[in-house]
């Protein structure tokens, strides 16, 4: 993707299947393609989605204008469980919905599996098409096939509050050692907050220290994958970010079983510090709290003045094959990913738009977007472009790693050799 700035690894995403993914099932829709009645959409539900619900409800209620005889029925659901949702929508096409959103990493894995509808034509056809960013295009591509439409770019930085760092005269992080260190020194000072807010079942948020100290998820290897998450420098990066699981900072009792949204709504609260959160946090963010009371930089690296690697996320609208109602939800599709939507969703909850013009348009206008921006062009990183991350992902196996070693069960060495080799058994098994 180019920003203004490359990222390349997105590239992968046209390769990845991610954790949603079902086995394979004959869930082609019959040709139907009708052009009244109800169209049923999925779409996130994100912390604070108020202001998301309002800008979709806009489209939908234009949409609905303008095509008469037409409803649109949207329902939110929860990230962490759409795993569920979509296995039995891909198998059953009658309880499948006709759009949906998903993760930029679940596109080659919905087409292997029959999922989504072949869009290559139609947005050819989209005059707004052509401002894409060209890796966000690379993201809904599998051998040269479109297979939805780009819907926003997602990087994560550090909040921090403001107040709490003048009053206990604290600078901001440089390094993550200084991190960690303003993370203790916030929970000594103020017992009542986490000094920086980390979830164990927070693979995005813990995966930039693995990054950061140079690890990997995996590396390729014959045309498929070996896991090197328990490669020395991946076993620092693990030791540093279980390592802020502590009374002195966020108690493993109530932080271990944390997820991204967790950490993100405790950070809102004012419950914490700091906290690791996206630019499509900022919306939450904005309305709790801390507003007028925090600040966002990127995430500092090992080094001083470096940037910690940011997983390079962002999600997409795709069609359903399953769907009846082929052209009204293509058109339905391109309203929620165009351009003024992009634009009112980045107003509303701050994901970064996907077009071009678009983003340079919010970005001159709106500084939050400023460290985001600047963790994009440092450098992101993905996860490994190999069918085997469905299951990887599904089965949790870097949050149970992060998890044993946070419960003191397994050392850092036994739990990432048993990740390693359960990563390894599923790389295996997808040849």
């Amino acid at each position: 993707m180019k920003l203004p700035v490359r990222l390349a690894v997105l590239s992968a995403a046209a390769l990845v299947v991610t954790a949603c993914a079902p086995q394979t099932s004959d869930n082609s829709t019959d040709g139907t393609d009708e052009k009244t009645g109800t169209l049923r959409v999925w779409l996130f539900q994100e912390v604070g989605n108020k202001p998301k619900e309002k800008a979709v409800d806009s489209v939908v209620a234009a949409f609905e204008k303008a095509h008469r005889g037409t409803k649109v029925d949207v329902e939110y659901i929860p990230v962490d469980t759409r795993a569920q949702r979509v296995k039995a929508a891909f198998n059953d096409p009658k309880s499948a919905p006709d759009v949906m959103e998903y993760g930029n990493t679940d596109t080659a894995g919905y087409v292997h599996d029959g999922g989504l509808l072949d869009v290559t034509e139609e947005f050819g056809d989209w005059t707004e098409a052509k401002d894409t960013d060209p890796t966000a295009r690379q993201s809904v591509t599998v051998d040269g096939k479109i297979y939805g439409a780009p819907f926003y770019v997602g990087v994560r930085a550090l909040y921090y509050r403001t107040d709490v760092f003048e009053d206990l005269g604290l600078h901001v992080p440089r390094t993550m050692a200084e991190l960690a260190s303003a993370a203790r020194e916030i929970r000594d000072a103020r017992p009542d907050l986490y000094g920086l807010v980390v979830g164990g079942a927070y693979t995005y948020g813990a995966m930039p220290f693995v990054w950061a100290n140079g690890g990997e998820i995996a590396t390729g290897r014959n045309g498929s994958y070996a896991s090197v998450i328990d490669s020395a420098a991946a076993q620092k990066g693990i030791k540093a970010y279980t390592s802020l699981f502590a009374d002195d900072n966020c108690p493993p009792a109530k932080c271990a079983g944390m997820g991204g949204n967790d950490t993100v709504t405790a950070f809102a609260a004012g419950k914490a510090g700091m906290a690791i959160g996206g630019d499509f946090s900022h919306a939450a963010v904005e309305a709790g709290k801390v507003k007028g009371k925090y600040a966002v930089v990127p995430l500092p690296g090992v080094a001083a003045g470096s940037i910690a690697p940011a997983f390079a996320g962002g999600n997409n609208i795709g069609v359903l094959k399953s769907t009846s109602h082929r052209t009204l939800a293509v058109d339905l599709m391109e309203d929620l990913a165009s351009k003024e939507t992009q634009a009112s969703l980045f107003e509303a909850m701050g994901f970064l738009p996907t077009f071009v013009d678009v983003r340079q348009r919010v970005a001159a206008k709106a500084p939050f977007v400023k460290p985001f921006v600047q963790t994009l062009v440092a450098g992101t990183r993905f996860v490994p472009a190999s069918p085997a991350w469905a299951q990887i992902d599904s089965s949790l196996v870097l949050p149970t790693m992060f998890q044993e070693v946070i419960s003191g069960k397994k050392t850092v060495g036994a739990a990432s050799k048993d990740a390693a080799v359960k990563m390894n058994e599923a790389f295996g098994s997808a040849g």
